[in-house]
């Protein structure tokens, strides 16, 4: 059986809690013995979550069983955290066999210096103050979560989840973790190298309304001719001022955002449809299937088919 200590503190955020906690509590009641799901804070007193409910742990940190798997929400609570705790991460955090943080979670992990020379990610508007107070972590801002040997950390609330789920998924096997999955009513189809957000959130919206139009044509037509030239005419304007003007509004040039909403595109063809992948390149507007390998590797760190094997619901039953 495995110890899962999660820790408590005053405004704690409550989702960072209850999504993975319910994770593996499902884990556990489809295969008893799997896991022991504790809670702890710095006395033992209860907490108060951001939002305003009360959680009663069921040790204080002192008195709690070393875990196999010691688990740090997030929430506003870790930009004001006891020393207490931070003193309390440093020395037991390193005994865990596996150590977990969920969302801004990542900042006391540091603040412990536990995520010193690795790879961590934490919710996107904290990724930049996470980079510049702790310059010996190669913070990551684009992923859902990040796995770094026996360290874990994922991106903001709900992405908590899918990085328990693949926690369970290592654990017990696949089936474990798609029956949980499946009584969580989520997708288990969420790789960690997925990006935070979609193109169309990753990117701003441009205030000039020939670019905003440009935009969405992008997004509806992946299999067009998406050029600099053959935007800028769309736009009305030279290949030369659209690049500039597109990059100044949107935070991100117009083939980076070509790119990301071509891989998303095809992203989801392969999940939902059974379409084969040379029919689902030319449909995202790749000229050759080895183009749109190369972009899935790039982006998403692994090869069509091996995605489609993965996460694609086909491929569980």
């Amino acid at each position: 059986m495995r110890t899962v200590l999660v820790v408590l503190f005053d405004d704690v955020q409550s989702l960072d809690v209850t999504g993975p906690v319910e994770v593996f509590a499902g884990a556990e009641a489809g295969r008893a013995g799997s896991y022991r799901i504790l809670t702890a804070s710095l006395d033992g007193a209860p907490v108060r979550t951001s939002s305003g409910l009360t959680l009663v742990p069921d040790h204080a940190l002192a008195d709690a069983p070393a875990p196999h798997t010691l688990l740090v929400p997030g929430g506003a609570g870790t930009r004001h955290l006891d020393p207490r705790l931070t003193d309390w991460l440093r020395e037991h955090g390193p005994r865990a066999e596996r150590l977990v943080s969920v969302c801004t979670g990542a900042i006391p992990l540091a603040a412990a210096g536990l995520l010193d020379g690795r790879r961590a990610t934490t919710h996107w508007a904290y990724c930049d103050k996470l980079a510049r107070d702790h310059p010996a972590i190669d913070v990551d801002p684009d992923p859902i979560y990040v796995r770094d040997g026996q360290v874990s950390t994922s991106a903001g609330v709900t992405s908590g989840i899918d990085l328990a789920l693949a926690l369970v998924e290592e654990d017990l096997g696949r089936d474990a973790a798609l029956m949980v999955a499946r009584y969580l009513v989520v997708f288990l189809r969420r790789p960690g190298n997925q990006a935070q957000f979609s193109a169309q959130l990753a990117a701003q919206t441009a205030q000039r309304e020939p670019l905003r139009e440009v935009q969405q044509w992008i997004t509806e037509h992946p299999d067009a001719d998406l050029s600099v030239e053959s935007l800028a005419t769309r736009a009305r304007l030279s290949p030369r001022h659209f690049a500039r003007a597109f990059q100044a509004e949107t935070g991100m040039t117009p083939g980076r955002y070509v790119e990301r909403v071509r891989v998303e595109h095809a992203r989801r063809l392969m999940e939902d449809t059974a379409d084969g992948i040379e029919e689902i390149s030319r449909t995202c507007g790749y000229r050759t299937p080895e183009a749109m390998r190369r972009a899935f590797v790039k982006t998403l760190g692994s090869a069509p088919a091996e995605y489609r094997r993965r996460f694609s619901p086909a491929s569980t039953r």
